[in-house]
């Protein structure tokens, strides 16, 4: 298969999503596909879309309108197969999910990253037939339970936690909270908390440690340095930051918020206002919820092969209706047009270029 990902990968921190691309690349180059991140090419079999948005900040490719272009004049059984991850209610903005409703109505297949995400959509009218719920992971070559830390129930319990983004949706009220707790005489000698990441500048966290934004095998060895991963994260789709912590062996304290409970459910103790009560419920049971956490089913191997899974069948459905010289003439006329475009352009006359060009389009109009 040859797979289009309309993202950018950034070395480094950069959050989940970045995490989600570069693990579903390395994992469908390794099984002999070939894998871009543009529409530069006539003969793609899928383009996966992750953020229909065009900004500056963002590591997206391409947009639902690129991909649009792309089927109409160059490869109409290319499969669109959306990635979505993101809404309005995670950050209290306004516009994505009309936009992300928007983009799916090009798309084959919509892809969500919880079922709690999935059901905001559904409500929106996106129809139901066509999604289907891939649950997250991240790389167990990097977050696993080798050489972490087991609490001996005599020193502090050491808490942690890490976000990329410093939006006070991440759980601030709730680390806010822990960094008051520390004063607290009856907390004093029982915790610490340590903080990995962006912090939100509304919130200052002067009791807790803080540690600048961490990726790959130094956040895991932090991580692995702790007792209890603790995430305060509201409406949050699913996020990776507790998968990794939950890989590398530490009961989640879990907000019941958005898809994270999916992701944590058996695999810790839920809060919600009960936050202190909860704290000593999970220290008091650390034993157990740690036995636990080598049964925590999520990974990103996992995640890429139904992924691998979900593309083949898309492609192998598609092919079955599609017409094999069609593709063969769409990728000679485009390749004739980039040559067109990169080597003879400065030599030519623009009415020639112009007279070229509609008639590749008329060729193209008459095989679909």
């Amino acid at each position: 298969m040859k797979i289009s990902i309309g993202s950018r990968i950034i070395e480094g921190p950069w959050g989940g999503g970045n995490l989600f691309v570069l693990n579903l690349s390395n994992y469908l180059i390794k099984g002999g596909h070939e894998v871009i991140y543009d529409l530069s090419e006539p003969d793609i079999d899928l383009i996966l879309l992750t953020d229909p948005r065009s900004r500056k900040d963002s590591t997206s490719s391409f947009t639902h309108l690129d991909i649009d272009k792309y089927k109409k004049y160059i490869n109409k059984n290319a499969v669109v197969v959306q990635r979505i991850n993101e809404c309005d209610e995670r950050k209290g903005t306004e516009g994505i999910n009309d936009l992300y409703l928007e983009a799916s109505i090009l798309s084959d297949h919509v892809v969500f990253v919880s079922s709690w995400l999935q059901g905001v959509y559904l409500k929106l009218g996106m129809n139901e037939q066509k999604t289907s719920v891939i649950m997250s992971g991240s790389s167990g070559d990097i977050f696993n339970s080798n050489n972490a830390s087991i609490w001996s129930g005599e020193e502090k319990i050491k808490l942690l936690t890490h976000h990329w983004s410093s939006h006070k949706n991440k759980g601030f009220e709730t680390y806010s909270q822990i960094d008051n707790l520390i004063t607290n005489e009856k907390w004093r000698n029982r915790i610490e908390f340590t903080y990995v990441g962006n912090v939100s500048e509304e919130y200052k966290l002067n009791n807790s440690r803080i540690i600048r934004p961490l990726a790959g095998e130094p956040l895991a060895n932090e991580i692995k340095k702790h007792h209890i991963y603790v995430t305060g994260s509201i409406n949050e789709p699913s996020g990776n930051h507790h998968i990794e912590a939950a890989q590398c062996g530490l009961p989640i304290l879990y907000k019941e918020s958005g898809g994270i409970p999916e992701y944590c459910y058996g695999f810790g103790v839920s809060f919600d206002e009960d936050f202190e009560e909860k704290l000593n419920e999970i220290i008091n049971n650390y034993d157990l919820n740690k036995k636990k956490m080598k049964e925590y089913p999520f990974s990103s191997n996992l995640m890429c092969k139904e992924y691998t899974e979900l593309f083949g069948n898309l492609i192998n459905k598609k092919e079955k209706v599609s017409n094999p010289e069609e593709k063969v003439l769409k990728k000679s006329l485009f390749i004739i047009k980039q040559k067109m475009n990169r080597k003879f352009r400065s030599n030519m006359n623009q009415n020639i270029i112009v007279k070229l060009k509609r008639g590749l389009k008329a060729a193209l109009k008459r095989n679909g």
